[in-house]
């Protein structure tokens, strides 16, 4: 199953799936946030509508796509002069336990380890290879896709063709961390169940 194919597209129709996770595990003072409700508004439309809903693409997130796949290819080549290891596109993965939800890692590399790109623009870029600090959405996305495919790591990859060779590719490897896996199942199974009322009222409402 090829990544944003329609084959794809449809495996994920009106689940949760990795890129939210931090969504749905970010609270506020005030309770949920204006992102929570928002995708959880968005799923209840899937549903409902059995169609995607259509998602405004920037010009950041454009950027991102455009050079995925440039960016997994750099990394695979220094994997393999590496260690050997090779790097396998993969379509959409079902939680193994967890109805409605799954992740679409960016590619599994060999044995034990994933891989998650970030293409951003310029100025972020100089920012991870200064700081080398992980926001903490990437953080529950890359949990949320070991949780979902049983993988003990996941490199975290920026990446930015404008930049000499030497400062192209920022690589940081992530440990899977089961006790942060477990709030999150925990956070998804009570978001899912807020989805399925707000279906059950709509259909009462009619």
């Amino acid at each position: 199953m090829e990544q944003r194919s329609a084959e794809w597209f449809s495996a994920r129709l009106g689940k949760v799936t990795a890129s939210k996770i931090d969504d749905i595990m970010v609270k506020t003072k005030y309770g949920e946030s204006q992102y929570t409700k928002k995708y959880k508004l968005q799923l209840v439309t899937e549903r409902l509508t059995n169609k995607v809903v259509p998602v405004f693409m920037n010009s950041a997130m454009a950027h991102g796509v455009e050079f995925e796949d440039e960016a997994r290819v750099e990394y695979a080549n220094k994997m393999k002069l590496l260690i050997g290891t090779d790097v396998r596109e993969v379509g959409f993965i079902d939680h193994p336990s967890i109805d409605m939800s799954g992740a679409s890692p960016d590619g599994l590399v060999g044995k034990d380890g994933l891989i998650e790109i970030k293409c951003p623009q310029l100025l972020t870029h100089t920012e991870t290879l200064e700081t080398g600090v992980i926001a903490k959405k990437y953080i529950h996305q890359m949990q949320w896709q070991m949780c979902c495919t049983g993988k003990k790591w996941c490199d975290f990859v920026s990446y930015h063709p404008d930049f000499p060779k030497e400062y192209q590719l920022f690589i940081k490897r992530v440990e899977r961390d089961d006790d942060l896996i477990s709030r999150c199942e925990e956070g998804v199974i009570n978001f899912l169940k807020e989805v399925d009322d707000k279906i059950k009222t709509i259909k009462e409402n009619i």
